[in-house]
């Protein structure tokens, strides 16, 4: 565990049954045009209504973004953000998942003419944050309401990278769980996965803390015990209010600590066959944590003590890592979320590529506890195909 650590997390958070109306305690006289980032199906089912209503009540002028594509990369973001300069806009709210919130954030930061996504792929701290932002996510979730992070696809690579620049913490989050109430079953379940990886991995990284787990191991709680009812009854409206606070925990652990080679591994995926990221993640976290396990037997046993309430607390720590390890792969089942490459089609002969694009993903893999070598990446991708 580090010895020294820190923790930066958006400066307003504000959640709960009616997080939403509390856009009017926000909105001020000195904004003078907002840019909403959103996508079209959100506007379709009327998610962004009431903020616009807020809005237009507050007298502000505002313009709407949509034209967002699910995980984009780097070419589709810079588009948008090309879009979001023209307004000159002096506030920005984001309400969306993941993609939303990330091009968002880059948005933030590059608001001038001096630095583009690209530039920041190769220094993602080049940016400062230029126009304040507010978050607001319809889904359980990535947790980019949280992160310094926004990830974009790269085609010469047929890989995701992630850019990690600490001015792009938002400065305000609303969580209110109207907004994922209806999210279809396949999305509810990918994301809240996706949510479920952040905790387990940072709790389990090699940069792990005091802070960040103090956050992932409530994240860890609140999605394990609740995902499940929260992505398949849509009137589970506490269920939902916990899985966006743990999604949000969980984002917060990412900025202490960091994810692992469930998340490195997983990116060559997004990138050559465009596999939803929760997805992808979800399909690597049973191996991985095999993988893993020989090095973090302990803290899976720490975490079953936590997350499972009615459990026998005279296990051996083997027993309760192992039983840890099951139920997230029960989760994953439970959930119909595929655990194979074969329903994506992806070919045996491209092992070799696969192998290659996750092991240069070392800004994550830095963070597994035990060492994954090309070898152990190739079997882990062999046990996936």
């Amino acid at each position: 565990m580090l010895t020294d650590y820190s923790l930066k997390m958006p400066k307003n958070i504000r959640a709960g049954a009616h997080a939403i109306e509390q856009l009017t305690d926000i909105l001020n006289d000195s904004i003078k045009k907002i840019v909403i980032f959103t996508d079209k199906g959100l506007l379709g089912l009327g998610l962004v209504d009431l903020p616009i209503q807020m809005i237009k009540e507050a007298g502000i002028e505002y313009t709407i973004l949509s034209d967002i594509p699910a995980e984009p990369n780097y070419h589709e973001a810079q588009a948008m953000i090309d879009a979001f300069k023209e307004e000159k806009a002096d506030f920005i709210i984001a309400v969306g998942g993941g993609s939303v919130m990330d091009v968002a954030k880059l948005a933030s930061i590059l608001a001038t003419d001096a630095y583009t996504v690209k530039d920041l792929l190769d220094n993602p701290l080049l940016a400062k944050k230029q126009v304040p932002s507010l978050m607001i996510p319809s889904t359980a979730g990535t947790g980019a309401e949280a992160t310094p992070n926004a990830i974009v696809g790269v085609p010469e690579k047929d890989l995701k990278i992630g850019i990690v620049n600490p001015e792009m913490i938002a400065d305000f989050v609303l969580l209110d769980a109207r907004l994922i109430q209806n999210l279809p079953q396949p999305i509810a379940a990918a994301t809240g996965v996706d949510a479920l990886c952040h905790a387990i991995e940072c709790f389990t990284s090699a940069k792990a803390n005091p802070i960040s787990d103090t956050f992932a191991l409530e994240a860890l709680d609140l999605i394990m015990n609740n995902i499940i009812e929260a992505c398949t009854n849509s009137e589970a409206l506490t269920a939902k209010s916990k899985m966006l606070l743990g999604s949000f925990y969980a984002g917060v652990a990412i900025t202490a600590s960091g994810t692992t080679a469930v998340h490195a591994l997983s990116y060559p995926l997004g990138g050559k066959y465009h596999i939803a990221h929760g997805v992808s993640n979800a399909i690597l976290l049973t191996p991985v944590m095999k993988f893993n396990e020989p090095a973090i037997k302990d803290l899976l046993a720490i975490a079953y003590d936590r997350v499972v309430k009615d459990g026998d607390k005279g296990l051996s720590e083997a027993e309760k890592s192992a039983y840890m390890i099951n139920r997230l792969d029960e989760i994953v089942k439970v959930l119909e979320i595929p655990t194979s490459l074969q329903t994506f089609n992806v070919p045996a002969e491209d092992i070799d590529g696969l192998v290659e694009a996750g092991m240069e993903v070392t800004r994550l893999l830095v963070n597994n506890k035990r060492e994954v070598t090309p070898e152990d990446a190739r079997a882990i991708y062999l046990q996936i195909l």
